[in-house]
Parts: structure tokens; sequence; C-alpha cells
């Protein structure tokens, strides 16, 4: 199939003093996922200012970036688009206020397997498999968490 789009994600990086991660487990397209927070980039906004209304949308509060994190640097084909080319953008972010949403100790603490549900809990990075993620690039990007903040 020829590559005729491209999909433009951008996803927030939140690490705790525990050197935990925030993941969001989620049910969309009649299928599990675990991942890093964010979603797609609309036209005429800026990947910063993406990230920043994700995470207005999925935790109902304000983040500041901290810093860009990664873009991807291969080609990777969307897994759900086969004509498209995904593009995947990570800032590391941090709130700006106290935590006020709820976050769980298990994966996909959700009442019913329902297009839309999503449920948010801590990973210990260090312990963090790649297989516990979804996606390829958000699991490079482990690899690269792992080798920066974990190595001395």
């Amino acid at each position: 199939m020829e590559i005729r789009h491209f999909n433009i994600r951008v996803y927030g990086l939140i690490i705790n003093e525990r050197k935990e991660i925030l993941l969001t487990d989620e049910f969309m397209l009649d299928q599990k996922m675990t991942k890093f927070p964010g979603g797609g980039l609309h036209f005429g906004e800026g990947p910063a200012d993406c990230i920043k209304r994700e995470a207005c949308e999925e935790f109902g509060q304000e983040v500041e970036i901290i810093e860009h994190f990664y873009t991807t640097h291969f080609f990777q084909q969307a897994l759900f688009y086969p004509d498209h080319q995904l593009i995947s953008i990570y800032y590391r972010i941090r709130f700006k206020d106290p935590i006020r949403f709820r976050i769980s100790g298990k994966p996909f603490d959700f009442p019913s397997l329902v297009n839309g549900s999503q449920s948010f809990r801590w990973a210990v990075i260090a312990s963090l498999q790649e297989e516990e993620l979804s996606f390829p690039v958000d699991r490079y990007v482990l690899g690269l968490l792992k080798s920066t903040l974990l190595t001395p």
C-alpha cells in the first residue's frame, strides 16, 4: 500500500520523584492499549499547543513543558491507518498544580470495555517492560528514558 498521509501524534512524559512514569490504559477502536498520554495534532496547532490541549482534555488540568524529548527519526507506518506514516513527538511535561484526577494502582481500571474508556497509573521506569506498551515508538522511547534517566 502506498503511504499518502501523515499522522502526527504528540505525547507527554510525566515522571515523578520516584522515577515512575504516568501511563494511560485505554479502550479505543475496540481494543485495549497502554501508552503515554497524548493524542493527535490538529491542523493549525503546534506540537507544544497540542500536548497542552491534550493534557486539559485527558487530565482536566494544565501542564507545562520541561523539554522536547524525542521526535520519531525512522519510518513508522501507522497501525490503524495503513496509508499513513506516523510521526510521534514526545515532551517531558509536569503538572502546574497538584494532581486532581484519579490514578489507579492497576491496569485498565474502568468498569467496562467501552470505546473511550481510560484510566491512569504510575509505572516504575526501571521495571517497565517494552511489551507492556502497545505501540512501537512508545517502546523505543521507553528505552531512551531508561538510558538517559537511569544511567548515572
